[in-house]
């Protein structure tokens, strides 16, 4: 039987907060790194498959691109329905990608209509009359506004979305959502009618979220956060079990490269510092230099991982941030950081280390495809949309993983992470 719900994620720790969401309904999930060849699924021991792309800052075109392969290798492997996943804080730009990749599977999978929610209340992410809250705050009041790459300063999603498509963008409020299922796949009608291609929803609960996935139910394609996961995977009978989450046991040292500049993780590693535990802050400055940042770090994090988690960061403050980009540009500053952490985390492998935490999207990609890493069964949960992963290594061995959005994850992530590791696994 082929796959029921596949999965397009436009970064890496967005595609493990998804994956996270299924496992927990119930679902047993693969996390694909890229695309596959078409014609090489063979069996896929699975319920959902998750593709993880990067194409979330990429052009465009880039992206579209990559998601239609995506979606051909799912469809040939035989999914039932299509879960193209973004940010649950939206990130975008004027020119996509969010819209343009949406009416690229749209128009592929021959559909006129789809759904759009970034939603996920565990995390506080939540839509009210189509405005995204982060917290308390509008979006555009968050840390986002200042985020280097996709900074968001308008929290009206009708109006962000709109503004990246070519067709137009209704609304699904939260009145219309409280009312339940029949409700929304009445608005569904109503929008439909109208020539709207895509409705926001409202949610502000994960009530909100479950009915929405009952609503939605046969619908081609579904676009999301990871929030709509919790309520998909009961559409085919699934229900929570702890079997869906089982990992082979872990060992070997243990470790955190982090590159993420979101106020969560500046805070994570403050925490550790705090803590007195060894950590090494790498310079993108140096880095341009070319000096070897990478191979100090790695001749430090040797003396120092008998002793328990190493710390490897690069992970500023917005004005220091700014700062580097001013000399090195917005682009280049995160590929040089990109790099080295990539190089870093191959280093930290090959002396041992096979408890692995990872902060950032941009920074879990690089690492990621620098390990060679192709697919991921997905574990327990250590923090609502972060999971730990399993990954074979070459050598016949295992490396754990949790590839962590910036955003995620309280204070002392990073040492609560390796003790869930060792409560789920032992």
């Amino acid at each position: 039987m082929g796959i029921r719900l596949g999965c397009i994620a436009d970064d890496f720790t967005g595609a493990t907060d998804l994956a996270n969401n299924l496992v927990r309904a119930g679902m047993r999930v693969i996390q694909l790194i890229d695309v596959p060849e078409v014609g090489a699924e063979g069996v896929v021991d699975a319920d959902a498959v998750v593709i993880a792309l990067k194409s979330r800052t990429v052009p465009a075109a880039d992206a579209v691109e990559a998601s239609l392969r995506a979606l051909a290798w799912l469809r040939s492997a035989g999914a039932e329905q299509i879960y193209f996943k973004y940010c649950s804080t939206f990130d975008s730009t004027a020119d996509g990608n969010i819209g343009p990749v949406t009416e690229a599977l749209l128009d592929a999978l021959g559909s006129d209509f789809t759904v759009a929610t970034p939603a996920f209340p565990d995390n506080g992410r939540t839509v009210f009359k189509g405005h995204l809250f982060v917290g308390d705050v509008l979006l555009s009041e968050s840390g986002m506004r200042h985020h280097p790459l996709t900074p968001m300063t308008d929290s009206n999603l009708v109006s962000v979305l709109g503004a990246q498509m070519e067709g137009t963008v209704g609304l699904i409020d939260h009145a219309a959502v409280g009312e339940g299922e029949e409700t929304i796949r009445g608005r569904i009608g109503v929008l439909r009618a109208e020539g709207r291609r895509v409705a926001v929803v409202d949610a502000v609960s994960n009530d909100d979220l479950v009915r929405l996935g009952a609503a939605v139910k046969g619908m081609p394609l579904v676009t999301a956060g990871s929030g709509l996961a919790i309520g998909l995977p009961a559409n085919w009978g699934f229900k929570p079990s702890r079997a869906a989450a089982q990992l082979p046991p872990a060992g070997g040292h243990a470790a955190v490269v982090s590159g993420s500049v979101s106020a969560a993780t500046n805070e994570q590693v403050r925490q550790f510092l705090r803590s007195g535990r060894p950590a090494f802050s790498v310079d993108p400055l140096r880095i341009a230099d070319d000096e070897d940042v990478a191979g100090e770090a790695l001749e430090f994090a040797a003396s120092q991982l008998a002793d328990g988690p190493v710390l490897v960061y690069s992970t500023e403050a917005p004005d220091a941030v700014r700062t580097v980009q001013g000399r090195l540009g917005a682009a280049e500053a995160g590929e040089l950081v990109e790099r080295t952490l990539a190089r870093v985390a191959q280093g930290l492998v090959e002396r041992g280390v096979r408890r692995l935490v990872v902060a950032g999207g941009e920074t879990s990609g690089a690492v990621v495809q620098a390990l060679g890493v192709t697919g991921l069964r997905i574990g327990p949960q250590i923090d609502p949309g972060v999971p730990w992963c399993a990954a074979a290594l070459p050598d016949g061995g295992t490396l754990h993983m949790a590839l962590k959005s910036g955003n995620f994850g309280g204070p002392e992530f990073f040492t609560d992470a390796f003790a869930r590791l060792g409560q789920e696994t032992s």
